[in-house]
């Protein structure tokens, strides 16, 4: 899965809780969401946007935090459900995001999510669906 294709799915599948995705879509959605917001992030420091003479905020920047916070808000739900579609690749359940609103359980359950980015799917089938890597279940070796 290409940079386009996955972030594509990851907007046409906004609200998908169901199935499984795959760590390039992951990071590679990863890496756009960086993108998009590290840029809005500099163009609300230009020069313009902020006087720096008086070290105060013009109406530009607060325009710019503005879609910065509608960009950020606009993509919980997505985030969230490609982090669960993740957790099904590697068999386990979306609902262990819970954890994450426990104080002091947090700490673990992020470390075991970022963990979880990290390693391969489950290969071929699992109760969450068809492996997004070989969807039809065919050997690659028989093709080697």
């Amino acid at each position: 899965m290409g940079f386009g294709e996955a972030v594509r799915s990851f907007f046409n599948r906004y609200a998908d809780f169901q199935g499984r995705s795959r760590r390039a879509e992951y990071w590679w959605v990863y890496l756009f969401n960086t993108l998009v917001v590290t840029a809005l992030v500099l163009v609300a420091f230009l020069p313009g946007s902020i006087n720096y003479a008086t070290g105060e905020p013009g109406p530009i920047y607060f325009v710019l935090v503005g879609v910065i916070f509608l960009y950020m808000l606009a993509t919980i739900i997505p985030g969230l459900a490609l982090m669960v579609r993740r957790l099904h690749d590697v068999n386990l359940s979306g609902w262990i995001l819970l954890g994450a609103l426990v104080p002091l359980v947090n700490i673990l359950v992020g470390l075991g999510l970022f963990i979880v980015c990290f390693i391969p799917g489950t290969a071929g089938p699992n109760k969450y669906g068809p492996d997004p890597k070989n969807p039809v279940g065919l050997n690659a070796d028989i093709f080697a």
